[in-house]
């Protein structure tokens, strides 16, 4: 087992993935169309994502653990010119003990990635379904942003075409973003610090940050956000499950917020903006006329 194996194992996992988000997407269609089984389909999505990302971690799992067998069986045989009862009642108590030790393992991961994935699947539910009726009550839906890293920059550049903006690339937004953070860097730089060691950041630190926000797909924040907000002199208001929203610029600038939502726990990868539009009217339920 080697590369070879590493890479049809990825390139599957890669083909299911799509498989998935083929269905999601039409379950999301559904749900649109089906406004009383709009619930049902989203735990229906939840379900799904949640049982493939443990049925891709089981695999990976089980692959490394065969590897790791195979290695010891490897080793193993250097005994070869030992008395050969002996060396097999060895090796017979030593590979008890191993098999043993493996299948305890194995059923403490089960119990750790079934726990896990609980967790994830009622948090994850929870702040979609929380987030949506906060956008419910503002007559607003969500649109949906890949998360790619440049969820923030895209879902700001669907918010400036909705409220009638002129549209600009990721490429400038992001090279807008970390031109602002380099010139206001006795402001901002007080509240950056390294994620590792929880220090404020280097001259050297805080120079690659800003070159990560210019050339890399890396994820942006608050940061990003208060430096989008003034350089295209906009107001953004970022809707979250839970407090109030926060809107940067509202006093300087004038005009629609631009308004995202802010999912901490959609993708086990990280956190995730999504952007918003208007809602579409919903026709009449006839039931409730009488």
């Amino acid at each position: 087992m080697g590369d070879s194996e590493d890479n049809d194992i990825q390139a599957r996992h890669r083909k299911e993935r799509k498989e998935v988000q083929a269905k999601i997407q039409e379950l999301k269609k559904a749900a649109k169309s089906d406004k009383k089984k709009k619930k049902e389909i989203l735990e229906e999505i939840v379900r799904l994502e949640s049982e493939l990302e443990k049925k891709h971690s089981d695999e990976l799992n089980t692959l490394n653990r065969e590897r790791k067998e195979s290695e010891s069986t490897v080793d193993g045989d250097h005994g070869e010119h030992e008395d050969e009862p002996e060396r097999k009642n060895r090796t017979s108590k030593a590979q008890k003990r191993r098999e043993k030790k493996e299948k305890e393992e194995r059923e403490r991961e089960a119990m750790i990635l079934a726990a896990e994935a609980l967790n994830i699947n009622s948090a994850r539910q929870k702040e979609y379904l929380a987030i949506l009726q906060l956008l419910q009550a503002r007559q607003l839906a969500m649109h949906e942003i890949p998360s790619d890293g440049n969820c923030l920059y895209n879902a700001v550049n669907h918010q400036l075409l909705v409220t009638g903006r002129k549209a600009v690339d990721i490429t400038r937004l992001r090279f807008m973003t970390a031109d602002y953070i380099l010139d206001n860097k006795d402001t901002l730089s007080l509240y950056m610090t390294n994620p590792e060691t929880n220090n404020p950041l280097t001259d050297a630190e805080f120079t690659k940050y800003c070159e990560s926000v210019r050339n890399t797909a890396a994820w942006g924040g608050q940061i990003e956000i208060k430096a989008l907000s003034h350089t295209l002199k906009v107001p953004i208001e970022v809707i979250q499950a839970e407090g109030p929203p926060t809107v940067q610029g509202d006093t300087e600038f004038q005009g629609p917020n631009l308004i995202l939502t802010y999912h901490r726990h959609m993708y086990s990868l990280g956190e995730h903006f999504n952007s918003t539009k208007t809602a579409p009217e919903q026709p009449d339920d006839p039931s409730e006329e009488n």
